[in-house]
């Protein structure tokens, strides 16, 4: 971490900051709406507690749907210029490893005070949508109010209860109406979804591997899979995202954009579609692309996951920008958006909290407590530090992945291509989910191809896994 420009402990500034800190924010102008009422509820990671966000949903009478996403009100505690302020936006986001996590805000925080705990009054910016029947946003605002998260829900458990494989919530039967919104936003999601894909959305599913222990001990890297509740939450912040980014912009305001270019290595995409019989145009289009994902996840999903990561390698990665109304807007590829920004994380992520800074001085009709030239540097140094996180993340895990495979040297493995330039060629294996260097055989091999591979050596501290491909 320090290597790469990011704080791994906190200073005593910001734990004196910390411990001057004693309650939640309330709400202290009666621009603040109260929504305690609506039956609200998150949905995340099992050991999550650091929840960002909440979601409801109700049908309209006029048969229209309306969702609302609550985004903690990081910005009511954690004020700008402040250490605490400073060390956000030092290292821009939380860095989670197998080896454990390292917040962007103490866990005091984070983890209470500005988290939406379940059955704690907090205070939220509020993205409120009404969706049409296809999924078309009709109307949308944005504005303050107090929240209460009714229940605490996980993404495996809602998944399974939804496709009719897992037991019931236990939440079911203390939180009146719960099981009808659910199912109701799960509806929403959906056709928001497919109103995206019909734009150039792309359907992709990536197995990202997160470390499975028992005790202490450290057993397995496994694939983190999709399903139906991530779906469901990941569809609702696209929306609230987009919302953001239009309501900064009718104000007047400029905002931070996540974009994500035209991919300049579209023609490896085609090569790789036409290893399926597929063409695609010469020139990189979204709608093509996702019609040519959709029939690969039909006919082959077990070995959808490597083809989705290969595209993804392909895309490039994304970065932030600063947008200034009237002026062109770059757009999301990968999300066929054209106003896209990062607001709903601001636990997790300096880019958040600095766009719900923005919001909240929109709202109140002020000024942008930023800059453009703050905000110009500040989209730089947050995508620099997005990366280096990332180095770390990916850093900790090949360390995590060579200590389990350290005594499987010479077993063969399959593996998919993940990298490929002159710094050298990268293979993904399963059963541990891990990537390691072609060090032997990487010769004609590009990204998406497939091969059988030997392990030949592994480092632990440093995190490499060497592998030669064999025929």
């Amino acid at each position: 971490m320090l290597q790469g420009g990011l704080l791994p402990e906190f200073s005593p500034a910001v734990l004196r900051e910390t411990d001057n800190i004693h309650e939640a924010a309330r709400a202290s102008t009666p621009q603040v709406r109260d929504l305690r009422g609506l039956l609200w509820f998150s949905i995340d990671n099992d050991d999550s507690r650091d929840l960002d966000q909440l979601s409801a949903a109700e049908i309209l009478p006029d048969d229209n749907m309306r969702v609302l996403v609550a985004i903690a009100d990081v910005d009511a505690i954690v004020k700008k210029a402040t250490a605490i302020d400073g060390h956000a936006s030092t290292n821009t986001t939380s860095v989670y490893t197998a080896a454990g996590t390292f917040p962007m805000l103490p866990e005091k925080l984070s983890t209470d005070l500005t988290s939406l705990g379940e059955g704690q009054e907090r205070l939220a910016v509020v993205a409120d949508m009404t969706v049409a029947g296809d999924g078309n946003l009709i109307t949308s605002d944005i504005y303050r109010a107090t929240v209460m998260n009714k229940a605490k829900l996980a993404y495996n458990s809602v998944a399974a209860w939804l496709d009719g494989t897992g037991a019931p919530l236990p939440q079911l039967s203390t939180v009146e109406g719960l099981g009808e919104n659910i199912r109701l936003q799960d509806r929403i999601a959906k056709v928001m979804r497919t109103n995206r894909q019909a734009h150039g959305a792309l359907h992709l599913d990536t197995l990202e591997a997160r470390p499975v222990y028992e005790g202490e001990e450290l057993v397995d890297m496994s694939p983190d899979l999709r399903n139906r509740a991530k779906d469901l939450i990941e569809d609702f912040m696209v929306a609230a995202n987009g919302v953001s980014a239009r309501y900064l912009e009718a104000k007047g305001l400029p905002s931070l954009r996540r974009v994500l270019k035209t991919p300049e290595r579209w023609g490896r995409i085609v090569q790789l579609a036409s290893g399926f019989n597929y063409k695609l145009p010469a020139t990189a289009d979204a709608v093509a692309l996702d019609a040519f994902l959709k029939s690969r996840s039909a006919a082959d999903p077990e070995r959808f996951a490597d083809l989705s990561l290969s595209v993804i390698k392909l895309l490039g990665s994304g970065e932030y920008v600063l947008e200034i109304p009237g002026q062109p807007v770059q757009g999301h590829f990968a999300l066929a958006v054209r106003d896209y920004t990062h607001s709903t994380a601001p636990n997790r992520r300096f880019p958040d909290l600095v766009t719900q800074r923005l919001l909240k001085a929109a709202i109140a009709s002020g000024p942008a407590p930023y800059s453009n030239t703050e905000l110009s540097a500040l989209a730089d140094h947050c995508t620099v530090q997005e990366n280096n996180a990332k180095k770390v993340e990916r850093r900790v895990q090949k360390s995590a992945a060579a200590l389990l495979l350290a005594h499987r040297i010479g077993q063969r493995f399959g593996g998919v291509v993940t990298g490929a330039s002159d710094k050298g060629t990268w293979v993904r294996i399963s059963g541990p989910t891990a990537e390691g260097k072609l060090v032997r055989g990487f010769e004609g091999l590009d990204v998406g191809d497939h091969a059988t591979v030997q392990l030949l050596h592994t480092d632990v501290a440093k995190g490499f896994i060497d592998f030669a491909k064999v025929s």
